[in-house]
């Protein structure tokens, strides 16, 4: 099982805020950890995710690199939202024996050098 993969299919399906391919891509007892909050369940999981959809008219990420071991990757990641909000965020991936994403852990950072 390609996860680099995965973790990649997870950001395409984020930038086209496509919230079903999302779901069928979580595990049912996902953990979900940003700066912000910290819900675990797939429901609650999916309402964060949901919530940042709504908030947004559009998402942008490039990823600026990968990295993976066994069952985890991580991604440092560039997002632009709505054109004009720019973070800069490491998505920490793990998933589970059958390629679903059991946790989600991301931490934001900053963009100079």
């Amino acid at each position: 099982m390609d996860l680099s993969r995965l973790f990649q299919c997870y950001i395409h399906a984020y930038t086209e805020m496509d919230i079903d391919s999302i779901a069928n891509m979580f595990s049912e007892t996902i953990l979900l950890r940003d700066w912000k909050i910290s819900v675990n369940g797939i429901q609650a999981a999916l309402a964060e995710t949901q919530k940042n959809f709504d908030a947004s008219e559009s998402i942008e990420i490039d990823i600026l690199g990968l990295y993976s071991s066994k069952n985890t990757v991580a991604g440092e990641l560039k997002i632009v939202v709505n054109s004009s909000e720019v973070l800069y965020v490491t998505d920490i991936i793990s998933f589970n024996d059958e390629g679903k994403i059991e946790a989600i852990r991301a931490y934001i950072g900053r963009g100079d050098n």
